[in-house]
């Protein structure tokens, strides 16, 4: 019997730092062990102080990318990244729809490190009303989670459950407190809510952390973890990339995760250092 390689395809974004978007993404997924494959949504144009402009591919182009790799390629799991308008929202959505028995790890890719907003609003409403309902786990952080609920989380409890309204989990990331970034998953079938708490790391070296996550995710996902494991599987994954990214110098604004790092530090060292 050949072996099966841990297949993540992704629906994602380009864009020229290498540090988010489908790049982080393949980087994210090779570094768990995973094989990833993606269909271009959109070539964004951005340095590290800010999004300068975004191209969006026809979506006449997206939806064949993904209509030729799922169906030819058994897939793990799928993630989506950012969906840049609503009928990418619409045309990638009705080829998921076909996909239901796959898991599928939607990041509503909505507002970026700084605040700044990167989608219109009936973006944001063709997520709701189309994407998450397909979605196994949403994976807003913490600004994408009160665009989505429409005002400021107040109790963790009850706003992660508005998320889950359509019957998908929900991880909201990076809640602020005394030091400490906490991360909380809801699992929608299970009705209980976890916490991953973590040391704030003092670093701006956080662009595409998002991606990388929920890469590390699906990663995990696709290898047949439980959804509890494969997100605390990924939080030891981005907890160290951040780490480690910390380390380094990188333009002038926000600068990558680290997530190429390897158990053996004398192997890190001959290849990255």
């Amino acid at each position: 019997m050949k072996k099966k390689l841990n297949v993540v395809f992704l629906i994602a974004g380009s864009e020229p730092l290498g540090s988010a978007g489908m790049q982080a993404d393949i980087k994210a997924i090779t570094a768990c062990g995973g094989y990833a494959a993606c269909a271009l949504t959109s070539i964004v144009d951005e340095d590290t102080t800010r999004v300068k402009s975004i191209f969006h591919i026809p979506v006449e182009l997206i939806v064949s990318q993904s209509e030729s790799f799922l169906g030819d390629v058994e897939t793990g799991c799928i993630k989506t990244g950012v969906l840049p308008s609503k009928d990418i929202i619409v045309g990638v959505s009705d080829v998921l729809s076909r996909y239901k028995y796959i898991p599928l790890i939607v990041d509503p890719v909505i507002v970026n490190s700084v605040g700044q907003k990167l989608v219109s609003d009936d973006a944001i409403e063709a997520y709701k009303s189309l994407m998450f309902p397909l979605a196994t786990l949403i994976t807003p952080n913490r600004r994408e989670a009160e665009v989505l609920i429409g005002h400021k989380i107040e109790n963790i409890e009850s706003d992660i459950r508005e998320l889950s309204l359509w019957g998908n989990s929900v991880i909201i990331k990076s809640i602020e407190g005394d030091g400490v970034l906490t991360d909380y998953l809801y699992n929608s079938k299970t009705d209980v809510v976890t916490a991953f708490e973590k040391p704030k790391i003092d670093t701006h070296n956080v662009n595409g952390t998002g991606d990388s996550f929920s890469s590390a995710i699906a990663t995990y996902l696709a290898k047949g973890l439980k959804l509890e494991d494969a997100v605390s599987k990924g939080e030891e994954f981005i907890n160290r990339a951040i780490s480690l990214g910390a380390e380094y110098e990188f333009g002038h604004g926000f600068g990558p995760v680290h997530p190429c790092f390897m158990e053996d530090k004398n192997v890190h060292e001959r290849i990255y250092n």
